[in-house]
């Protein structure tokens, strides 16, 4: 079943931007079918809103750059180097790739994201006969877990004092959301499920890509630091320690204020701050680390191009109304034992269309709040089926695997014949911990 997935894959699925345009059209149309928007106001919203994610597309760019820049840099890849060396079978690689990236997921998604990607390629240098294309779609799989973890954008949102939904729901606190038994459940369930349906997914030795251990090496800043230059006052500064241990200590006095003053609460901006000024650090000199740089830039192409045509599906969902009718279909077949269930499952569906926690939640809230009380449901539980819903379409979403694909050097359709089989698997336990718990 997986070698006929991955050949459909490789065939039928296009490259991300193809996606995106394609993803385009579809929203437009359904846009005129089940909205009473007109074609040039659906442009519109298209073309308003095809730039609100200029922030986050730059803190994506960097999420990939930073993460790269630190994977490379001596230090860094002796620590990944040892933590690859436990695994001595391609079996135990792909079961430690899905943990780690679980984990790592589950303390701050653009963590995971990265982490999973740099663990996998030097599980890939170490472990002989690994299928490469499995071992970079295991890592991706634990991204799965992010929204339940604590960086879950909706329930660290409706723990906040003001927030937009306050006076429906009021303020509910992680401990009835992130901590609850009936997440945590969840949460342990897929920790046992995930690994072992990457491990059956392993194909025959004759099927098997493997990938030649010297392509994944990078030889950048080291090898440039060796180059003959003239010794001039610049050049002295560009190759000096001095500076890099000055600036990166800056950064990490910052950092220790911030854990101190705000205890261990991670967002990306202080994801990219550790990793950029950890780089900084451990590259030595500032040559050493702008080579880096530029070396990690050149995966983030497909990052800066496809966002802004995400926005601009975002744009026509939020404006016209779409991802409202679609959440109120679901809540129309619903009852207070289902519904659980159907909101994570609409949820799931919107993500495709919406690929932003905070954005879908601003869509969903509202109708899915509505219908929690008139049924009389659970809210934090009705807030975390919405929650696991965006993470769960993710793995057939090339959107956010946009990072790691850049860092493994693939393309979305070399991992995605895996992830529709990882999909269906934690869509049921998912689904089952809605129903029952």
């Amino acid at each position: 079943m997986t070698l006929w997935s991955n050949r459909l894959m490789q065939r039928y699925l296009p490259d991300p931007f193809i996606f995106v345009i394609l993803l385009t059209f579809v929203v437009f149309i359904a846009g005129l079918i089940f909205t009473p928007s007109s074609p040039l106001q659906l442009v519109q919203f298209w073309g308003d809103g095809f730039w609100s994610l200029l922030s986050f597309t730059m803190q994506m760019v960097l999420v990939l750059v930073t993460g790269h820049v630190l994977a490379n840099s001596p230090l860094f890849k002796k620590g990944l180097s040892l933590m690859a060396s436990a695994a001595k079978t391609p079996g135990q690689a792909i079961l430690y790739v899905t943990v780690i990236s679980m984990i790592a997921s589950w303390i701050n998604w653009g963590f995971g994201l990265v982490i999973g990607a740099l663990y996998a390629k030097e599980l890939a240098k170490k472990v002989e006969k690994v299928d490469y294309r499995l071992l970079i779609a295991s890592a991706y799989s634990g991204f799965i877990i992010w929204h339940a973890g604590i960086s879950g954008s909706i329930p660290l949102t409706i723990a906040t004092k003001g927030h937009f939904t306050e006076n429906l729901i009021g303020v509910i606190p992680t401990s009835e959301t992130i901590f609850a038994p009936f997440n945590l459940i969840i949460v342990l369930a897929l920790f046992i499920v995930l690994p072992l349906v990457n491990r059956f997914m392993m194909p025959a030795k004759e099927d098997a890509v493997i990938v030649d251990p010297s392509l994944l090496e990078e030889h950048t800043a080291e090898a440039a630091a060796i180059e003959k230059e003239a010794v001039t006052p610049a050049t002295r500064l560009e190759n000096s320690r001095v500076l890099s241990i000055l600036i990166g200590i800056m950064g990490i006095i910052f950092l220790i204020g911030y854990f101190a003053s705000k205890g261990f609460l991670l967002n990306l901006d202080i994801v990219n701050f550790l990793f950029l000024f950890l780089g900084i650090l451990f590259h030595g000199t500032p040559k050493n680390f702008l080579i880096a740089v530029a070396e990690a830039v050149k995966g983030a192409a497909g990052i800066i191009i496809q966002f802004p045509f995400y926005a601009g599906i975002m744009g026509i969902m939020v404006t016209s109304g779409l991802g409202k009718v679609i959440s109120e279909a679901f809540v129309a077949i619903s009852n207070p034992h289902t519904f659980p269930m159907f909101a994570f499952w609409s949820a799931g569906i919107l993500n495709i269309f919406v690929p932003s926690g905070g954005g879908q939640w601003a869509v969903q809230a509202p109708v899915m709040l509505d219908a929690a009380k008139t049924l009389g449901v659970s809210i934090p539980k009705t807030a975390m089926a919405v929650a696991w819903g965006d993470a769960w379409t993710n793995l057939i979403q090339p959107f956010w695997a946009l990072p790691a694909l850049a860092i493994a050097g693939l393309k979305a359709k070399d991992i995605m014949g895996f992830c529709v089989f990882v999909l269906f698997a934690s869509g049921i336990v998912v689904s089952l911990g809605m129903l029952l718990l």
